[in-house]
């Protein structure tokens, strides 16, 4: 899409973004009894991939079986773990965070889209190469999801979800993201100018 005349819409207000994220965790308890995550949605999928093409070794991966498990349980399965949930209960939790993630990819896109901001392509410096960038942005990736892999939960999962239940270990995930964020900006700066 091509912005109007006007250009791009500014971004929007970080106190004004934060208090509306702080609504829709609560709206999150309020409707679904659940907060909010990430993680759990790729694991979801991960495991339900790997169980359509070779169910034996999904179901020997205590990691995979666990989501497995989640999922039989929501679908009633005879399989499921006792206290299964009935055909027709809410969803499990790994099930709840993958519709989260969809409704986070198609609300991005239409914010995009209306923000006049939509346009294909790398975000870089001007001294990073395309390649290197999504080299970069794989790397962290995979970091973010070992990371969120040992901590059992991913940012939004530890910090926001956590940090609203008042969890002790939420709020030295905080203190231990941010610190790392300031200790790793100078490495990285480079990538941005």
């Amino acid at each position: 899409m091509t912005p109007g005349a006007s250009g791009p819409r500014p971004y929007a207000d970080p106190y004004v973004a934060g208090v509306g994220l702080g609504l829709v965790l609560l709206a999150s308890f309020v409707f679904a009894g659940r907060g909010l995550g990430a993680s759990g949605a790729f694991g979801r999928v991960a495991a339900e991939t790997v169980a359509a093409v070779a169910p034996e070794h999904a179901a020997a991966r205590p990691p995979l079986a666990g989501y497995l498990a989640d999922g039989a349980a929501q679908n009633g399965s005879p399989d499921a773990p006792s206290g299964a949930a009935p055909p027709g209960a809410p969803l499990s939790p790994s099930g709840w965070l993958v519709v989260e993630m969809l409704g986070v990819l198609v609300g991005g896109f239409a914010s995009a889209v209306l923000a006049g901001r939509f346009r294909p392509g790398v975000t870089r410096g001007e001294g990073v190469g395309v390649s290197s960038r999504l080299s970069m942005a794989a790397a962290g990736g995979v970091a973010m999801g070992v990371g969120a892999l040992l901590a059992r939960g991913c940012t939004s999962g530890l910090a926001l979800t956590g940090g609203a239940l008042l969890a002790p270990g939420a709020w030295i995930f905080i203190a231990s993201a941010f610190g790392a964020g300031y200790v790793a900006a100078p490495l990285v700066r480079g990538a941005w100018r």
